[in-house]
């Protein structure tokens, strides 16, 4: 099961497409999809989860806690709705797409994909451009 909260004005227009893609890439990525929780939210709000539970003082876009048990996905996925926009300008992409690899980011994370070094970085990368080309809504 995914859900979707919001700790702000923003809301997902299409969020059966959204967990429809979602458990796809999870299949694909011979995983079985159990609870995930995404929460949109500003940069206030998930600094102080990043300063609280990773004790880092910094912004970011998007923090995921993985609870999985074995192949069995599960976790939270907290997003700045502000560090998506800012960032689809920086990197001249559509919000929409934006956010998607966010999301996507999320998920890889709990299926096995890291990010801290150049050759990680370079395959969650592909693993994202793969994941966006297979999406059947924008």
């Amino acid at each position: 099961m995914i859900e979707f909260y919001s700790e702000t004005d923003f809301q997902l227009t299409n969020p059966n497409e959204i967990t429809d893609w979602i458990s796809t890439i999870i299949a694909n990525e011979k995983h079985e999809l159990g609870e995930i929780t995404f929460v949109f939210c500003d940069d206030t709000y998930l600094h102080k989860l990043n300063v609280d539970f990773l004790n880092h003082d910094t912004l970011t876009d998007i923090i995921s806690f993985d609870n999985s048990l074995g192949k069995e996905i599960h976790g939270e996925v907290y997003i700045s709705i502000e560090r998506v926009k800012e960032n689809a300008q920086i990197f001249d992409v559509t919000f929409l797409d934006e956010l998607h690899r966010v999301m996507i980011h999320g998920i890889l994370h709990f299926c096995g994909y890291k990010d801290k070094s150049k050759e990680d970085s370079l395959l969650m990368k592909n693993k994202e451009d793969e994941a966006l080309t297979g999406r059947v809504f924008l």
